[in-house]
């Protein structure tokens, strides 16, 4: 064996085990995101169109305007994102907080699409050596990871938003989005049932209440 070849085949090994954790990180929070985004739709699937538009009082926002803010975040973090601020010149967050009277549903849902249609198709174009590159927002420096961690803790908050304005809109006929109330058991039953399938806790929390559960 040459000299060095130990060295040079741990190197190596090490590079690609970097890599695969890596593109796992990356795999993973696209996944969340997409697990989050699907949750937020089922909620929004429950509402009746004025529903959106609706708040609680003088100091809570609608659906309506949860999703006009997070679609405007996901424009500017997202938007050239390796190269420029993520709070780019151009972005009104204070409007995002303003629905104009004649804001419709279709509206608020077409510009909901375009901030997720922004957000993954630059996350699917990372890649593992990116993860440490820096990116600013409000000229603050991140990293790659760091400005993911902290979309993926944002974005969760506000749909946990969106899943209690509509449950509460829907009170006693909503279809929960998670395990119902005292069916903890059974769903861990009914998981020992149907193994082998591997998913976000969402969709099994999902296809378990399709079976038949139902919300106390």
């Amino acid at each position: 064996m040459r000299p060095g070849a130990d060295a040079l085949g741990f190197h190596e090994s090490y590079v690609a085990m970097n890599q695969q954790l890596g593109q796992h990180y990356l795999d993973d929070a696209i996944t969340t995101f997409r697990a989050y985004k699907k949750l937020a739709e089922k909620a929004l699937d429950q509402l009746q169109d004025e529903e959106y538009f609706i708040t609680l009082d003088e100091e809570s926002n609608s659906i309506a305007v949860i999703m006009k803010h997070l679609a405007g975040n996901m424009l500017s973090r997202w938007t050239d994102f390796l190269t420029t601020d993520g709070e780019k010149p151009e972005r009104d967050r204070d409007m995002e907080f303003v629905i104009e009277p004649q804001t419709s549903k279709a509206e608020v849902t077409n510009y909901w699409e375009k901030g997720w249609q922004r957000t993954f198709e630059t996350l699917e174009a990372l890649q593992p050596e990116d993860l440490l590159r820096t990116v600013m927002i409000r000229g603050e420096t991140h990293t790659v990871v760091q400005s993911i961690n902290r979309q993926l803790a944002h974005y969760p908050y506000h749909i946990g938003q969106i899943v209690f304005l509509a449950k509460h809109f829907r009170s006693s006929d909503w279809k929960s989005l998670s395990i119902p109330k005292n069916k903890s058991a059974e769903f861990n039953k009914y998981l020992e049932q149907n193994p082998g399938k591997t998913e976000h806790r969402f969709n099994a929390a999902a296809r378990f209440n399709d079976s038949g559960s139902k919300d106390a």
